[in-house]
């Protein structure tokens, strides 16, 4: 058994303000002989919402109606849903994972998916302790080239 005190930096050395370092394999999990931490689903759809965002060839995640309500909701000022397009179930010790992916056209989808899926699974476990039993990845739209031009004029400010 290896001696966790080389990978958790204590409270001292972290400061009054410092994030706490990311999870070793060996330290203890959520339920302990003192306490059990819970994590809601919502805070582990936004760490696979980011995840999923941060592989190369992810365009965006969720099926044409959720992206167009995201829109909107960019429209009148709104944060965009990291959410979207993401659905969880979290237990006690594991997580089960949904994404709808829309992918850059001439990406390769099988190698998308495992980078998705290893993004996903290391961020969660690492990020909040719990083993991920399955990433199931559906592929919703491909965004075309031909997507990013427009031959209609930018629009003139309405306010100078």
């Amino acid at each position: 058994m290896t001696d966790t005190t080389d990978t958790m930096a204590t409270k001292a050395d972290q400061g009054p303000s410092a994030i706490p370092r990311a999870r070793a394999k060996d330290d203890q999990g959520l339920v302990t002989g003192k306490g059990t931490t819970s994590i809601e689903d919502a805070v582990v759809a936004k760490i696979v919402g980011l995840a999923a965002r941060e592989v190369a060839g992810v365009y965006d995640l969720g099926g044409g109606t959720a992206r167009a309500f995201n829109a909107v909701r960019g429209m009148v000022g709104a944060d965009k849903n990291v959410t979207q397009g993401v659905s969880v179930e979290v237990g006690e010790k594991q997580a089960a994972i949904d994404i709808d992916l829309v992918i850059e056209y001439g990406t390769a989808i099988p190698d998308l998916a495992a980078a998705v899926r290893q993004n996903v699974i290391g961020a969660v476990e690492r990020m909040c302790g719990l083993e991920v039993t399955e990433v199931n990845i559906k592929v919703d739209d491909v965004r075309l080239p031909s997507d990013d031009t427009s031959d209609e004029p930018e629009p003139e400010p309405r306010v100078q």
